[in-house]
């Protein structure tokens, strides 16, 4: 493996990226060269989901295979030119809290260059910190639920949101799950967000006893059924980006979906979600948006509010 620094040039920037045959995913091959040019390759696409929201790293230096970390607070010896943002942390008014931001194509081979395979961002921007500019229901299958199930229950909540009015949008999200989206308009606060995915999340589980739970208590879960986590809406919480890599073995991707294809999911007979949804992964996904785009962007990002539901 070689230890030696290639200096790399990157818009306007000079980077100094190490250790790029280090493999980081050691059933599959893949390097860290591999992740930077990956990154590099999905950021027209991957910089419009991360620019100007908080961002925290979750690094894997040596590989899938060992011990990673979480990083909120700003890694030490992060260039001047690459932004930050400092927010008050849900620790105390007085604590404080500086996160790195992505905002260009350098800053996120720079991070890549950190080994930070998972980017999870903030549902809110930086000029509008209080204000999420989305709500998402983290649709979380348990050991032994299928793909087929999963589906089902994505598209039941997808009915219950339409029936109300409101239009979702649907991603994997790059490990075994499935995150349903509603984009809204300027002005909610995260405490409407929250009070809204419970109600959806309660409505649903009603309906759906069998398939869906929102019991904590991983010992108390039906393992056939899909766990709907609301507690994680909320100030400083986050969810893995669009196009993020996940640390598992394939190097799959958080991938934006159309409805169509989990009604295909839907009518599969068998298939643990993640066996089924490696196929968006590294070699794969930068051939799909460019046969078919940003299933997030423009018009599929319908800003909608949520006044008359809470």
């Amino acid at each position: 493996m070689s230890t030696e620094r290639t200096e790399v040039r990157v818009g306007r920037r000079t980077l100094s990226l190490s250790n790029l045959d280090k493999v980081l995913y050691p059933r599959d091959g893949y390097t860290k060269r591999d992740v930077i040019a990956y990154y590099q390759a999905v950021a027209p696409y991957l910089l419009t989901h991360l620019r100007d929201r908080p961002l925290t790293l979750q690094r894997f230096p040596d590989g899938i295979d060992v011990a990673s970390f979480f990083e909120k607070h700003l890694p030490k010896g992060v260039p001047e030119w690459v932004e930050r943002v400092t927010l008050a942390s849900p620790e105390g008014a007085r604590a404080r809290t500086t996160y790195l931001v992505c905002r260009d194509e350098a800053s996120l081979v720079y991070v890549a260059n950190l080994a930070a395979l998972v980017l999870h961002v903030w549902t809110s921007r930086a000029q509008t910190i209080e204000h999420p500019d989305y709500v998402f229901f983290d649709l979380d299958p348990g050991e032994t639920c299928t793909v087929k199930t999963l589906a089902q229950v994505a598209l039941a909540m997808r009915d219950v949101l339409s029936a109300i009015g409101l239009a979702a949008l649907v991603k994997t999200s790059g490990g075994m799950g499935l995150h349903v989206l509603v984009p809204l308009a300027p002005g909610h606060t995260f405490e409407q967000a929250k009070l809204f995915a419970e109600a959806v999340a309660r409505r649903l589980a009603a309906d759906e006893p069998q398939r869906v739970t929102i019991e904590r208590a991983l010992a108390k879960r039906n393992g056939d059924a899909v766990y709907l986590d609301f507690v994680q809406v909320g100030r400083g919480k986050t969810i893995v980006a669009p196009y993020s890599l996940r640390a598992r073995d394939g190097a799959p991707v958080s991938m934006p979906l159309d409805w169509p294809e989990v009604e295909r999911y839907a009518r599969k007979r068998s298939g643990l979600p993640a066996e089924v949804f490696v196929e968006h992964n590294l070699r794969t996904a930068l051939a799909r948006l460019a046969r078919d785009g940003d299933r997030f962007a423009g018009r599929a990002w319908v800003k909608q509010r949520l006044d008359h539901y809470i």
